[in-house]
């Protein structure tokens, strides 16, 4: 195996990565997402979609579900973050 040089650089990098780290576990913590519960029938709404649907993206676990004695809720939130990270642009001609 052979030697590696490790720089003052690197040390300071790699101390700016563990920083960062650190910072983001201790917002995380500290400060986690409140969830606000919503029905399906508010989902629905939501992204004008039917039950039909809906029961679609939940059987192929696109969004996620939790039922407490044979009520669906969902944390908007996570619905929220779902559209964000599905955005697709659509180009205009005009």
């Amino acid at each position: 195996m052979g030697a590696s040089v490790v720089t003052t650089e690197d040390l300071m990098e790699f101390k700016s990565q563990l920083l960062s780290e650190f910072e983001h576990l201790m917002v995380e913590h500290t400060h986690p997402r409140p969830k606000t519960w919503i029905r399906s029938g508010e989902v629905m709404e939501r992204l004008g979609i039917s039950h039909g649907t809906l029961q679609n993206l939940r059987n192929k676990k696109i969004i996620p579900c939790y039922k407490v004695e044979g009520l669906l809720f969902y944390d908007s939130l996570e619905i929220d973050d779902i559209l964000a990270s599905n955005k697709v642009r659509i180009k205009r001609t005009a």
